[in-house]
Parts: structure tokens; sequence; C-alpha cells
């Protein structure tokens, strides 16, 4: 046992070293290929990674049949998780930096915390309310007062990250409605209904370009990168460490995802860390820390990320 959750662990580490890194590699591509575009490819190289897992796996599959109305539920989750987070996340990366972006994901666990109190009438503790305030006021100093990221315009770039945090909220919380379903079977339907959700929109930049693109290798690396490596294979390693760690162990490693985006992100493309963005980083980790305080609970599928 003690040997599988080394593994498990190992696994883990891989895998948000892998996401930690998509900030970076996300930031240094959105200038090139329009967002659209980007997440097309990059979702269209994941679901083809994904479908041999997915159809070696078909006896499961075939055992788990759809019920009434799981095929809305996986539409809204393409639409939102896949399709809507992608679109903002990218089009954020064009105004704010890797490290920021990185940070303001750091509230998506403290955000479903939050709705699922609202719309799913979940009970908050009170250290966990307090933890959810810190990682609230983490986020406003981040995204909202913090301006001198020499970014173009990184207070919009925050907002639109924002907006890709609540997109993905959205995906968590109806992942709920599909608990009966295996996590790989969810996963790889929302993102072929994404995916294709995503082929009009990019037709739309396609034709509404100003200028030639130019792909070149480097670009087609990355491409690959992110949706092989990072939206593929890490899904599958992050899936398997779920099957052996508790739901609550698993969702905790998150942190490392987001200390990894802002440590790459300041190694490779230069970005600036001011006092109140140091300040803010420290408020939404401990708060995320803080608000994830519970009992080990049974693994779930709403805490299985992205997205990445």
């Amino acid at each position: 046992m003690r040997n599988k959750k080394t593994y498990a662990i190992i696994l883990l580490i891989f895998t948000m070293l892998v996401w930690g890194s998509s900030y970076t590699v996300t930031k240094s591509i959105v200038n090139i290929l329009p967002p659209a575009c980007f997440a097309l490819v990059r979702f269209v190289i994941a679901s083809l990674c994904l479908m041999p897992f997915y159809l070696f796996d078909s006896k499961r599959q075939k055992a788990q049949k759809f019920r009434s109305g799981d095929i809305r539920w996986l539409f809204l989750m393409g639409l939102s998780g896949i399709t809507g987070y992608y679109i903002f996340f990218n089009y954020s990366l064009m105004y704010t930096s890797a490290s920021s972006g990185a940070l303001i994901q750091g509230f998506i666990p403290v955000c479903i915390a939050l709705l699922g109190v609202v719309f799913l009438k979940e009970k908050l503790t009170g250290i966990q309310i307090t933890g959810i305030g810190m990682s609230l006021v983490g986020v406003i100093l981040v995204g909202l007062i913090t301006n001198n990221t020499g970014e173009k315009d990184s207070l919009a770039g925050n907002l639109l990250m924002m907006v890709a945090v609540l997109c993905w909220t959205t995906y968590t919380l109806i992942s709920r409605k599909l608990n009966h379903l295996h996590p790989l079977k969810i996963t790889f339907w929302s993102g072929c209904i994404g995916t294709v959700l995503l082929i009009p929109i990019s037709i739309y930049e396609f034709i509404h370009l100003e200028n030639q693109i130019e792909i070149g290798k480097n670009i087609w690396w990355s491409l690959i990168y992110l949706g092989a490596i990072s939206s593929g294979f890490c899904y599958l390693l992050y899936n398997r460490a779920l099957e052996i760690l508790t739901a609550t162990t698993v969702g905790n490693f998150l942190n490392l995802d987001i200390l990894t985006g802002v440590v790459i992100a300041v190694i490779f493309m230069q970005d600036q860390i001011d006092s109140v963005k140091i300040v803010g980083g420290i408020l939404i980790l401990s708060g995320l820390i803080i608000s994830t305080f519970k009992k080990a609970e049974p693994q779930s599928i709403s805490i299985i990320p992205p997205r990445k």
C-alpha cells in the first residue's frame, strides 16, 4: 500500500509540474495563434490521444449506460469547461501575465465550495468560511489592485481569467450530476462536445484575421505538448492517482500547480512579482488550504481539473 501511495504521489508531482508549465506555454502561443483556434487545435489533439484509452476501456463504458438527461449535462459541461473555459483562459493570457493567471486559478477550489453553498445547498464550517474569505481577498489583490505586470491591459486579462474560473466552477458543479459515470467517459465526451462547439468560433476568428498566421516548428511542439501531454496523458495520471489516494489529498496537490505556474513564469517569462501580488498569492494559497481542510471523503469527479 505504501508503494502504491508513493507511486501515486510521484504521478501527481509530475502532473502538477506539467500543468504548472501550461500557463507559460500558453502565454507563448496566444499572441501568434487566435485563442479559439488555439483551443480547437489543442483539444483535437487531446481528444485523439484520449480516444484509444476510451476505446480500450470499452467494456466498462458499455456497462455504464447514459441516463435520460445525461447528454444535456455533457453538453453544458463541454460548453462551460472546454469551450468557455479555454476561450476566456487563452484571451486572458493575451493581456495579463502567466504568474497572475496561475494565482487567480488558485481560486477555483474555493469558488467551487462557495457556489456549492449557493446552488447545491452545501454547508461550510467556520474555518472553511475563513479560508474562502482569505482567498477572495487574495484574488482581489492579485486581479484587481495589481496592475503593473508590464502587460498592455492586465486588469482586463485578470477579469477574463476570473470568468474562466467561473466557467470551470460551473463545469465542476454540473459534473456532480454525472457521478454514476466513469471520469474517463465524462471527460472524453464533454471534451469532444466542447471541441465541436469551438469550431464556429474558430472559423469566425480565422475569417477575421488581419495578418497571416505562420505556425513554426516550436509552436507545433507546444500545441502537441499542451494537447497530448498536459490535456491528455496527465489527465490519465491524475485519474490514476485519484483511484489510490483520497479526493481531499489529491485536491490539495493543486497548490503545487499554482506555485509551479508562478515559478516557471518568473524564470522563463521574466514576470515581475511585486509585494501586493506576493501577499495576494499567500492569501489565496493559505485560504485554499484552510477551506479544503476537512475529513477525507469518497473520490468524486467534482475535483478533477480540466483543464490543463
